[in-house]
């Protein structure tokens, strides 16, 4: 398989979003639509033909590949946060996990991959397989990962980009324009629901540590808050996570907390330290117990997306929403 890859402009790109596209692709064969050139995180990649050999690394980039029903090209995948989605468990079923975490060099280079595909940048750093110019392989970062973005935003936009960008990598356009539509009819159907909200309600999306790791301007939780019409108390804050100080939190006072559920930080757990501390008492989501959770793949760019944006409307506003199913789960998701 041929690629060339060069040095090129920083890539304006991203992940997808929530509904299922099921089924295996059939990716075109070389010189139907070939070659495709993609601009990703300052590298420019020329490509011959549709990548057969693909390794993933962390589960967005996982998830979004089988959503689009490219299993029969996974050689490998390594490293997820949650539980595969249930949809995606028989497709995720038949591909080699090669590692719990990030594999080594030597167990990437054994599966001889034509692509890599990472969601994070630290699956090129030395505690991932290395830089992606010393690898000798054609890889593809997501751009909400890309290093240098700063205050760039992550958006919807990103998103719907970086489906395209998969969708030509592999020859599969329609496909992956069919799964960026399912995404904005979603957001439709929500946003129609949510028109005449009368005041956006403040948030504190919480993600783990003490001074806690809060959802800053750039990152897709701060996008999710956008597209429900909520107030993130942090955008004020670079990047997509920043810690800040407790004090902070008191003084901004959220109405609400999203916490962020994950094996390492379960959400059951801040939300109990946060009631059981007298500092914290004042604040209203807390006396209040104005708790949301969100799984913590669904802060990631990705498939989930969509689904996180329904479920935190859902719990902001369920009158608005009547006969809902939210899951509920520590401490809970529905806001009384």
């Amino acid at each position: 398989m041929a690629f060339r890859a060069s040095a090129g402009v920083l890539a304006v790109a991203l992940t997808v979003g929530a509904s299922a596209v099921q089924g295996h692709a059939q990716t075109t064969g070389a010189g139907d639509g070939f070659p495709v050139t993609v601009e990703n995180c300052g590298v420019s990649t020329t490509y011959t033909e549709p990548p057969r050999r693909v390794v993933t690394m962390n589960q967005a980039a996982t998830e979004l590949l089988l959503e689009l029903g490219l299993q029969d090209r996974l050689v490998g995948t390594a490293y997820l946060d949650d539980e595969i989605l249930p949809r995606l468990g028989a497709a995720y079923g038949q591909v080699p996990v090669l590692s719990r975490t990030y594999p080594s060099r030597e167990e990437l280079l054994a599966t001889r991959p034509d692509l890599v595909f990472a969601a994070y940048a630290s699956a090129f750093r030395e505690e991932g397989v290395g830089p992606r110019q010393d690898l000798g392989i054609v890889s593809y970062l997501k751009p909400s990962g890309c290093p240098g973005r700063g205050r760039d935003p992550v958006s919807i936009d990103t998103l719907y980009r970086e489906i395209r960008d998969i969708g030509r990598i592999f020859g599969i356009q329609p496909r992956a324009e069919q799964l960026i539509a399912s995404y904005e009819a979603d957001l439709r159907a929500v946003r129609a629901r949510l028109s005449t909200v009368p005041y956006p309600p403040t948030v504190f999306w919480y993600d783990a540590g003490s001074p806690p790791s809060a959802g800053a301007c750039c990152g897709m939780p701060n996008e999710i808050l956008r597209l429900v019409g909520a107030q993130n108390v942090f955008d004020d804050k670079p990047g997509s996570w920043t810690a800040v100080p407790w004090k902070d939190v008191i003084d901004r006072n959220p109405e609400v907390i999203v916490l962020v559920d994950s094996p390492w930080s379960p959400a059951s757990d801040k939300a109990r330290r946060l009631q059981a501390n007298p500092d914290y008492a004042l604040i209203q989501a807390v006396w209040r117990q104005r708790f949301v959770t969100i799984d913590f793949s669904s802060t990631t760019p990705g498939i989930r997306t969509v689904a996180a944006v329904r479920r935190l409307a859902e719990a902001l506003y369920p009158e608005r929403f009547p006969g809902a199913e939210v899951a509920v789960s520590a401490p809970a998701t529905r806001i009384p």
